[in-house]
C-alpha cells in the first residue's frame, strides 16, 4: 500500500453505504463482465438448478433433501436421521464450524462471492432483471430522482412485482425443504382454511426474500452475516483475497497521451472497479469488512488493462503477504492444525455414519415394576421396547437373550414389525433362573435381529432377589 493510503485510513471507520448522519447510500452497480463473471454465471446456474430441483428428486421413495422440524426428521442424500441421531448433527455441526475456519484461512470469502445463496440470488437474478427493466447506473440513478410519473410508476410497479413473484417462488421452495414436496402442494391446492399455519409461513418467507433483494441488499453481508464479521479473526496475511496490487499499481495517474509512464504506477485511475462493485467499496484500499470476494472488480480490472496494453491481474486473487513480500502461497502453523483437527473430526463422523444401524432400539425396564417370581424357579422383568426404523423398508424384529444364555425371552403380542421409516412400541418379558442369578441386580444381553442378521446389541439391568451364594 502506498504511504499516503497508510496515512489515510479513515474509510475503516465508517460504512461505505452510510453516510456520517447514518443516512444509507444507495448502490447502483455496473453490470459485471468478464471470464470471472461467466464463470459465476455457471456456477450460480447449476446451485439454482439444484435448489429449485432438489425438493422433487426422491431416493428410495424419500426426497433427496428434508429438513423436517415438526416431525423431527431429516432426510439427505437417501439417510433418515431422527431425535436419536442427534449426536451425529452435533458432530456435524462441530466439522463444519472447522472446516469453515480452515477454508477461510486459506481461501477468505471465497464462499461469499461465488456459492452463498444471498450472493447467487441478488446477483445474478434480481439485479438482471433490474438491469433489463431500469438500465444500468446511470439511468437508475436518473429514474430514482425524477418524479413519479407514468413510465417511472409502470417500470417500478414492473420491477417490485417481478421481485415479489420470485420471492414467493423462493419462499414456497424453502417451504418444500422442511414440509415437503407432497405437503406444500397440498397448502397451496386445498382451501387456505385448511392450511393456516403453511399459508402463514409460505407468506413469510415470501416477504422476508422480497424485503432482502428488494431493498436490504448488500446490508445483509455488510451487517448482518456473522460471516463476514468473522472474517477479520478468521483471515491472515496469508488468506487469499481479491487484492489489489499496490507496488505495481501507485502511483495513480490518468493516461495522458505522449506521457511516459515509467514514473508511475498501472493504475490508469478508471474506476472501474469501485464503479462495478455491489458493496460501493473501492478495493483499491485493501482488505475490507465489505467485500465479499465477488470478482467484480477483477473482471474491470482486466478489461481496462487490456485496452491499455497492460498485463492483466493488477487486482487478482493473491494474499497480502504475497504483494508485499512477492512470495508464494505459505502454509502456516495455524492452517496444519486447522487441517488435522478437521481431519479426525471428518473421520469419526464417517466412522458414526457407516456404523450407524437401520433400527434404533430402546430397552428399558418398566417404571415402577419389580420383579415376578415364576414357577419352576425363575425370575421375570418386564420391559418396555421403543423402535425406530430408518430404512425405507418395513422390517420384522426378533430378540434373543443372549446373557445369560439360560434365560428366555417372550415379546408381549408375538414378532414386532417395524414400518419403513416409522417407529413401534411393544413390551416383553425376560425369565432367567433364580440359580443363574448372583446379585439383586444383574446385567443382561439382549441381540435384536432381523432375520438371522444381529442389527444391534442392548445392555439393560435386571433385578432379582437379594444376592444368593455362589455354587
Amino acid at each position: 500500500m502506498s504511504i499516503e493510503q497508510k496515512k489515510d485510513e479513515s474509510f475503516r471507520d465508517h460504512l461505505a453505504t452510510a453516510e456520517t448522519s447514518g443516512k444509507r447510500i444507495w448502490v447502483y452497480p455496473a453490470k459485471p463482465k468478464g471470464k470471472l463473471y461467466r464463470w459465476r454465471s455457471i456456477v450460480a446456474a447449476f446451485l439454482l438448478a439444484f435448489l429449485f430441483f432438489a425438493p422433487f428428486i426422491k431416493v428410495g421413495g424419500q426426497p433427496l433433501l428434508l429438513f423436517n422440524i415438526i416431525e423431527r426428521q431429516f432426510h439427505i442424500f437417501g439417510l433418515t436421521f431422527w431425535p436419536q441421531d442427534f449426536h451425529l448433527f452435533v458432530l456435524f455441526a462441530i466439522t463444519m464450524v472447522v472446516f469453515i475456519i480452515l477454508f477461510t484461512a486459506i481461501f477468505g470469502r471465497l464462499f461469499c462471492g461465488w456459492i452463498c445463496p444471498q450472493t447467487v440470488f441478488l446477483e445474478m437474478v434480481f439485479r438482471r432483471i433490474e438491469y433489463w427493466i431500469e438500465g444500468g447506473p446511470a439511468r437508475q440513478r436518473q429514474l430514482s430522482a425524477r418524479p413519479w410519473d407514468m413510465g417511472k410508476t409502470f417500470k417500478r410497479l414492473l420491477k417490485h412485482g417481478i421481485f415479489f413473484g420470485l420471492s414467493f417462488f423462493i419462499g414456497n421452495t424453502f417451504l418444500a425443504y422442511i414440509v415437503g414436496v407432497d405437503d406444500l402442494i397440498k397448502i397451496i391446492t386445498d382451501p387456505p382454511s385448511q392450511h393456516v399455519t403453511g399459508l402463514v409461513a409460505m407468506l413469510i418467507f415470501s416477504f422476508l426474500f422480497y424485503g432482502v433483494f428488494s431493498w436490504f441488499r448488500e446490508q445483509a453481508c455488510t451487517l448482518v452475516c456473522p460471516y463476514g464479521r468473522l472474517q477479520s479473526v478468521l483471515i491472515d496475511s496469508n488468506s487469499i483475497i481479491v487484492g489489489y496490487d499496490y507496488n505495481r499499481g501507485e502511483p495513480r495517474r490518468k493516461i495522458v497521451r505522449g506521457e511516459e509512464r515509467s514514473e508511475v504506477g498501472d493504475c490508469v485511475e478508471c474506476n472501474a472497479c469501485v464503479a462495478v462493485c455491489p458493496t460501493g467499496i473501492d478495493i483499491r484500499n485493501g482488505t475490507q469488512l465489505e467485500c465479499v470476494n465477488c470478482t467484480a472488480c477483477i473482471d474491470a480490472c482486466n478489461n481496462t488493462m487490456r485496452k491499455v496494453g497492460f498485463d492483466e491481474g493488477l487486482i487478482r486473487y493473491t494474499s497480502e503477504s504475497r504483494i508485499a513480500s512477492k512470495t508464494g502461497f505459505q502454509i502456516t502453523g495455524r492452517i496444519i492444525i486447522y487441517t488435522i483437527v478437521f481431519s479426525i473430526l471428518s473421520i469419526l463422523l464417517s466412522y458414526l455414519l457407516i456404523t450407524r444401524t437401520d433400527v434404533e432400539t430402546t430397552i428399558l425396564r418398566a417404571p415402577g415394576e419389580l420383579y415376578y417370581e415364576g414357577e419352576g424357579g425363575t425370575i421375570r422383568n418386564l420391559y418396555s421396547v421403543k423402535l425406530v426404523n430408518k430404512t425405507q423398508d418395513d422390517i420384522p424384529i426378533q430378540f434373543k437373550l443372549v446373557a445369560p444364555q439360560s434365560g428366555t425371552i417372550s415379546v408381549i403380542g408375538g414378532n414386532i414389525i417395524v414400518p419403513a421409516q416409522g417407529l413401534s412400541e411393544s413390551a416383553l418379558f425376560v425369565d432367567i433362573p433364580r440359580d443363574k442369578l448372583f446379585s439383586s441386580s444383574s446385567l443382561v444381553k439382549i441381540e435384536v435381529l432381523d432375520g438371522d442378521e444381529v442389527v444391534e446389541e442392548i445392555t439393560t439391568s435386571f433385578l432379582g432377589p437379594q444376592r444368593m451364594n455362589a455354587p
